[in-house]
């Protein structure tokens, strides 16, 4: 048999399944070591790298936007990308199956099936001889790129997680208009009841917004997306931070499949309330993600339970109209007073989904080199801030973008992205927000200044009415909760040869197909489905599932505690 027939093989007999939350990690460092490292002169002969992401970029110019052409000039490198469409994870088992790579590869939860293949290169050796600034970066931590203890190589560069991040601000998930605050007075929002009460008020009272039937609330079931509208709120509404589709004991290391939680049950019995009552789209599990948006942007949905990741392209065509009413606030919604919003509790630094060099990249010490070129602090700033004198300046020793960028940013932001390329290039290792670069400046613009200065007038006048400066403000603070000692259990490897790559799929099956039933059924038929689903989990073998995942949080504990 040969190794291209064992290869494909392998991948189709892969079930993976990609879960997602749009959240980072905290730390308690705010400030890291951020001296100059000292690279080899970088190379501007032309080369192009083939990139592949799971993750779909509207806004990406080619890089002729102003920091893609810098960065060609700087590094002669130039990205041709491939970006997923539809099924993400399908695309990266067929390339994998394929045998034939690109030169730099993001696969974020199928990276298993690229590494069985014999895809990714081990880069220990490349990051200890070429990327000094990489190294740096992650000082002590290195140690939580490996992939485990049984296979300690390092195959991925993080660019999802970030180093030192510190939360400034809140983007989801319960999400409600200002001009529904406004107009009645700014009343708490802590409860689901309270947001429903708030919802049902204005409905009542606005029962057409610009000439279209008002929307209460709207949910998200396109594909993966089920996950950060439908289901991942269940866990935060009842004071668990997103760990994926599990619930992990802070104690025992124990994991459950969280739709198992007999108070998530709970929050999905309120939103079948939602839907008896009226006030839930009726197209939450039928409409694509660019008729969710849509929607959104028409100024007629009240509420969004999602994160802003996911609903600011309908949001930036709401603030580029003047609706800035019709944007949205976040409050720590749970389904009651007994429990805690846990969004912000600390992870430490991740490691796990990021960016890999390929047996079949034609010069994998360019590659490493170009992607240290990013993570050094002229690189960190570049991609950051975008290019000094033109997109910002610096008024004393602080950078201030300028006032026509800041405007765009604000009211116009996928225009502001796809022109200056702020946002594009985050493919290499990153600072997270909060870090200070060796000027005492933020690396990044998700500072307490610039957050300020993106919030508008409305914004603005919403959170003094809440006597708060900023919407994380409204939170728990991370230090009312212990640091997870697994991180997130979301990015933890599950290897291919695992039962759980198979569990993991009957699981998905299961649960997509009865939440949204459960939520749709007649009252009285909710605890018939919602149980129904639970005894099929068993039958499934979600204990088995448990169990095998339990193992793999306690070997991370213990491998990132060596």
């Amino acid at each position: 048999m040969n190794m291209s027939y064992k290869k494909m093989m392998s991948v189709l007999i892969v079930a993976t399944m990609l879960v997602i939350t749009a959240c980072g990690n905290n730390t308690n460092e705010a400030k890291v070591n951020n001296e100059p490292g000292t690279a080899d002169p970088k190379s501007v002969e032309p080369m192009t790298l083939s990139y592949y992401s799971e993750d779909i970029n509207p806004q990406w110019a080619d890089m002729q936007d102003d920091i893609g052409k810098y960065i060609t000039e700087q590094t002669g490198i130039t990205i041709d990308p491939e970006f997923a469409v539809g099924d993400a994870v399908q695309k990266t088992n067929l390339i994998a199956a394929s045998g034939q790579y690109h030169d730099l590869m993001a696969p974020k939860g199928s990276h298993g099936v690229l590494i069985d293949a014999g895809a990714m290169l081990d880069l220990t050796d490349l990051i200890e001889e070429h990327a000094p600034n990489i190294k740096k970066m992650l000082g002590d931590q290195i140690n939580r790129l490996r992939y485990s203890a049984e296979d300690p190589s390092i195959y991925f560069i993080p660019n999802l997680d970030t180093i030192g991040q510190v939360y400034f601000d809140a983007g989801g998930p319960f999400n409600l208009q200002h001009a529904v605050v406004k107009e009645q007075g700014y009343p708490k929002i802590r409860t689901l009841q309270d947001y429903e009460n708030a919802i049902q008020t204005y409905v009542d009272k606005n029962p057409t917004i610009d000439g279209q039937n008002t929307i209460g609330l709207s949910l998200l079931a396109d594909d993966w997306r089920i996950l950060i509208s439908t289901t991942n709120p269940a866990f935060f509404a009842t004071g668990a931070p997103d760990d994926g589709e599990y619930f992990i004991d802070g104690e025992t290391y124990e994991a459950t499949y969280h739709y198992r939680r007999p108070a998530e049950k709970e929050y999905f019995r309120w939103l079948n309330h939602m839907n008896d009552i009226g006030l839930l789209d009726p197209e939450s599990f039928v409409q694509k993600y660019d008729q969710y948006l849509a929607k959104i942007a028409s100024g007629r949905v009240v509420a969004t339970i999602d994160q802003e990741w996911e609903i600011g392209d309908g949001e930036n065509a709401l603030k580029s109209a003047g609706k800035h009413d019709r944007a949205y606030g976040h409050y720590p919604v749970t389904l009651d007073e007994s429990y805690k919003a846990a969004n912000f509790q600390q992870t430490g630094f991740n490691g796990g989904w990021g960016v890999g060099i390929t047996v079949d990249a034609e010069d994998p010490v360019r590659a490493m080199k170009f992607l240290d070129y990013l993570a050094s602090e002229e690189g960190q700033i570049l991609i950051n801030w975008g290019i000094e004198g033109k997109h910002y300046t610096v008024v004393d020793g602080k950078r201030v973008i300028t006032p026509e960028f800041l405007e765009m940013k604000k009211n116009d932001n996928n225009t502001f992205k796809q022109t200056t390329g702020v946002g594009n290039y985050n493919l290499s290792l990153r600072y997270g927000d909060g870090v200070e670069d060796t000027t005492g400046n933020y690396y990044t613009t998700n500072n307490p200044v610039q957050i300020l200065e993106n919030y508008s007038p409305v914004e603005k006048e919403v959170l003094e009415g809440y006597g708060v400066t900023y919407w994380k403000d409204l939170f728990p603070k991370e230090d009312e909760f212990p640091i997870k000692a697994w991180g997130a259990a979301w990015n933890i490897p599950v290897p291919n040869d695992s039962p759980n790559t198979v569990y993991n799929k009957k699981m998905e099956d299961i649960t997509r197909k009865r939440i949204p039933e459960a939520i749709l059924a007649k009252p009285a038929d909710f605890d018939k489905v919602f149980d129904t689903m639970l005894e099929e989990l068993e039958k499934a073998g979600v204990l088995d599932m448990e169990k095998n995942y339990t193992e793999l949080v306690k070997a991370r504990v213990k491998l990132w505690s060596e």
